[in-house]
């Protein structure tokens, strides 16, 4: 086949940079454009990351710079080539990634990250306050950070977004990670989740009424299985049975018949959580040892310090331990296990915040003018302004509407 011919107008086209050439395309700064960097995770096997790269898509589009380590995204099935292709600019490690002014991750800062972080940055991550000593505090202090606990962050209408996001995937994950540990390969009781034709159901404690259990009964009930839930408030049993729309057994918690209902349960799923501190401690080990070999318990508040005296954190690669032959589960992270989909619905909050924060004109002004917001916040430049992180810790304490005060 003959060879095309290039014409004599074709090369001068080229020589004249008449031809048309690639080009990256251009976005709108302003003086409240953000300079975002998302850090590789580094603890507890975390595979989330806090923005998606159609989020980052969208942040670049609207004038702000998003730095991303590389691999950042890879446990969540996100490609540094997909961020690259969405605006973001790929830097080779922490060091580089720590320089952006807001940097926005999953789990709180380690020993390692302290030393990137720089004064002025502004920290958005977990804080898993239970987990955490008083010196980690003072460190964040002496930083000279802005830090915003995410699990903290309220909205408009009281909620948490954060949590509920990740409360709505724990629950519908919880069920699954019971129904692998009831096998026998994983040394359980050999049962199913649910029952069949002429066999009972299995039988499922569930702890608490909030979103995790609202989520772990709907997939309960899914599976056929007979469900008791258990909490210590009257108000959030009753919202629990409006929003699965059917009959439920609902009990208070008391000793007695909690202690029956545990004796008698394949699966036993703890979500309680306190609306500050630690998580009530309701499972004793007297209760535990009344259970069947091979039945499982599932503590999904074991991050807030857990719902079972026999409870101890585990991890994605050791996930379980046995205690009188009761299979325990107690990974802190369980939205971990489905990244790709955990990290959409951290992106999907994320996002409209950091718009609006753009829009408004940088973080403080987001903090000072959406009052909502200021529980999320437990350390302002050096100072605490978490009062119930201040008095569980005994240190600094500077309520934030002082600081708004001042500046009004």
């Amino acid at each position: 086949m003959a060879q095309p011919q290039i014409t004599g107008f074709e090369e001068l086209a080229k020589q004249s940079a008449l031809y048309p050439q690639e080009s990256l395309l251009a976005t709108r700064k302003n003086q409240n454009s953000l300079l975002i960097g998302l850090p590789r995770e580094v603890s507890l096997q975390e595979n989330r990351i806090a923005l998606t790269p159609d989020a980052v898509s969208i942040l670049v589009r609207n004038g702000h710079e998003v730095w991303v380590e590389k691999n950042a995204g890879k446990g969540a099935n996100f490609s540094d080539h997909d961020y690259s292709e969405a605006g973001a600019s790929i830097v080779p490690g922490p060091k580089e990634v720590y320089q952006a002014n807001l940097i926005l991750k999953v789990e709180p800062l380690v020993e390692e990250e302290f030393e990137y972080i720089k004064p002025g940055t502004t920290l958005i991550s977990a804080l898993n306050l239970p987990t955490l000593e008083k010196k980690y505090f003072e460190r964040l202090n002496n930083a000279k950070i802005t830090g915003i606990g995410y699990e903290l962050i309220g909205d408009q209408v009281g909620g948490k977004p954060i949590i509920r996001a990740m409360g709505e995937i724990a629950g519908s994950t919880v069920l699954l990670i019971a129904a692998e540990y009831l096998s026998n390969p994983s040394g359980g009781r050999g049962i199913i989740l649910g029952g069949i034709t002429g066999v009972p159901p299995s039988k499922i404690v569930i702890l608490g009424a909030g979103t995790v259990a609202e989520y772990a009964t709907r997939a309960a009930i899914g599976f056929g299985a007979d469900v008791k839930i258990f909490d210590k408030h009257i108000y959030r049993l009753q919202r629990l049975k409006y929003s699965i729309g059917q009959n439920l057994y609902t009990s208070i918690i008391d000793s007695d018949t909690l202690a029956e209902a545990i004796s008698r349960a394949d699966v036993v799923i703890g979500t309680m959580r306190a609306d500050n501190g630690m998580s009530p401690m309701v499972v004793t080990k007297e209760m535990v040892s009344q259970m069947k070999p091979g039945s499982v318990i599932i503590d999904v508040s074991i991050d807030q310090g857990g719902s079972f005296e026999t409870s101890r954190m585990t991890t994605h690669k050791n996930p379980t331990f046995k205690y009188n032959d009761v299979i325990h589960y107690c990974v802190p992270n369980i939205p971990s296990r489905v990244a790709n989909t955990a990290s959409t619905a951290l992106s999907n909050v994320f996002l409209p915040f950091l718009l609006q924060t753009g829009t408004i004109g940088g973080i403080e002004e987001m903090i000072y003018a959406n009052r909502w917001f200021m529980k999320g916040v437990y350390c302002h430049k050096g100072t605490l302004t978490n009062s119930h992180i201040a008095r569980s810790f005994n240190m600094r304490y500077k309520d934030l509407t002082l600081l708004l005060a001042a500046r009004m």
